[in-house]
């Protein structure tokens, strides 16, 4: 299957970095290219975009994207949690801008057998990197119940996720849950009739909070945030895109720690903690997606873009 993603928020996003011609960018999540294209399209000879990406799929893709921009584009198999690393290895300490996109690619929603999509049946997968070995289907099997009611409560949101998870340890101690067909079930059948009827898909929450979970999204992010900001030229700006309220709420907290780190309690008349501002929020309020890209592309509507430029 070609790897197709609609970047959300493309324009808002590259306009947002304030691109120089012969600037060092990077793109975090890379995906198929999207975002990355756009901002090669914009750089001059000397200027340069690494991409990241843990998924073989659009790396592959990618590469196609981006082949005719020659030695400007480096690609890079890993997670952008390694990029200070990861840049310091092909000789690169600062850079101009950054782009991540979070959350998952429509590749990944719409290949049946990534296991990601409650729509389709599947073997429980869900992996963002194949490479990794634990699945969807050893959390779903192995958790303990409070450990699934943890998780689809914390990264789901979802009232019924006790109700959820004391469901998914009855079906297992008959047979092991193997697709996400099997767990779809489970959890219609976990939530009362008349609620489905007004709150969408019942498994939505569920799925992505378990891909959450497996994936280490929330702690990758999390544990990056500062690292990315660090690595920053003066001038230089970190774009994100957010599709979960976890995730902006993260987002947002760094940003703001990160303009404003003095810790001196209100009342006193001067700083004497030492902490100085690494810079300035962009966004004082996240750039959404405009009425017509969210009928054209529906999973734009929960994006939020917040933009921070170091000082």
């Amino acid at each position: 299957m070609e790897f197709r993603h609609r970047s959300v928020l493309l324009d808002e996003t590259v306009n947002g970095l304030s691109i120089k011609a012969d600037g060092v960018y990077v793109d975090g999540t890379l995906g198929g290219g999207g975002h990355a294209y756009e901002i090669a399209k914009r750089l001059g000879e000397k200027g340069s975009i690494v991409g990241i990406d843990r998924d073989e799929a659009a790396i592959e893709a990618a590469g196609i994207r981006l082949k005719d921009f020659g030695e400007r584009v480096t690609i890079v198999r890993s997670n952008y949690c390694e990029m200070k690393s990861l840049l310091h290895h092909i000789g690169i300490d600062k850079v101009d801008g950054i782009v991540l996109d979070l959350g998952v690619s429509s590749y990944q929603l719409d290949t049946a057998e990534r296991g990601f999509s409650y729509r389709e049946d599947a073997p429980l997968d869900m992996r963002m990197d194949r490479r990794q070995k634990m699945t969807a289907r050893d959390i779903v099997n192995e958790y303990s119940e409070m450990e699934l009611y943890r998780v689809i409560r914390d990264y789901g949101e979802d009232k019924f996720a006790k109700n959820i998870a004391k469901h998914i340890v009855m079906a297992r101690g008959k047979s092991s849950i193997e697709t996400t067909g099997q767990l779809t079930e489970i959890i219609r059948q976990s939530i009362p009739m008349k609620y489905q009827k007004k709150s969408g898909h019942p498994a939505k929450r569920t799925f992505q909070a378990i891909r959450i979970e497996l994936n280490g999204e929330l702690d990758v992010l999390r544990e990056s945030l500062d690292d990315m900001i660090d690595i920053l030229n003066p001038g230089g700006r970190l774009c994100i895109i957010t599709f979960h309220s976890l995730e902006d709420r993260l987002v947002k907290s760094a940003f703001r720690r990160n303009e404003n780190p003095c810790t001196c309690p209100r009342d006193f008349p001067v700083c004497v903690c030492g902490n100085v501002s690494k810079g300035s929020i962009i966004t004082k309020k996240p750039i959404l997606p405009g009425k017509e890209e969210q009928e054209y592309n529906s999973r734009a509507k929960s994006a939020k873009l917040r933009i921070f430029e170091r000082r």
